[in-house]
């Protein structure tokens, strides 16, 4: 397989999306949407919207794990060069976020730095 970085960091990308969805829900969209449901002064639409917005992140980065997994097996290399110019630049700014955010506490950023180098040596080794 000629592009095994494109499917590496799909994978890192993606089997994190899968974990990042379970830690999030459990620590931040559950007692978020307890505290909600108690304060009369939050409407039911702002209820509804909290949880999926808590994890659109996880929603992105797995989408994008999958993607990259696909455009390394099947597109053509301009395809591939789209696809990891626009993953790679969606899981930078995760990992540039996610750094700032923890002060370096957290192994997310990590990952993501790691599927960025990996689309980076991709598309690098294939131009």
């Amino acid at each position: 397989m000629q592009h095994i970085g494109l499917v590496l960091a799909g994978l890192i990308g993606a089997i994190t999306a899968i974990f990042h969805g379970i830690v999030t829900h459990r620590l931040m969209v559950q007692p978020i949407d307890r505290r909600l449901a108690t304060d009369p002064g939050v409407s039911a639409t702002i209820r509804r919207i909290v949880p999926p917005l808590l994890q659109y992140s996880t929603y992105s980065w797995l989408v994008c794990g999958i993607v990259l997994i696909v455009a390394a097996l099947v597109a053509g290399a301009e395809t591939r060069i789209a696809i990891g110019l626009l993953v790679g630049s969606m899981y930078l700014y995760g990992a540039v976020a996610n750094l700032w955010a923890t002060r370096g506490r957290h192994p997310g950023w990590v990952l993501l730095a790691v599927a960025v180098g990996l689309i980076a040596v991709d598309l690098l080794g294939s131009a």
